[in-house]
């Protein structure tokens, strides 16, 4: 099936001021090697290192905007 998700390419929005959102589900790899993964349709990655729950953005960035 040519046109099931997985065929498709991931789309990513960029926020110059936000976060990177993309398309799930999705798979990071972090610094040290480890993963973390979210099988959301949408996830919100955190560009600023602020947020709690990195690599996850929780809106931190807001606080010192």
């Amino acid at each position: 099936m040519p046109n099931s998700p997985a065929d498709r390419p991931r789309r990513i929005s960029i926020d110059r001021k936000g976060p990177l959102l993309v398309e799930g589900p999705v798979e990071v790899e972090l610094e040290d090697g480890s993963t973390v993964s979210s099988d959301r349709f949408r996830v919100a990655l955190c560009t600023c290192r602020r947020s709690r729950r990195y690599p996850w953005c929780d809106t931190s960035h807001r606080d010192r905007s």
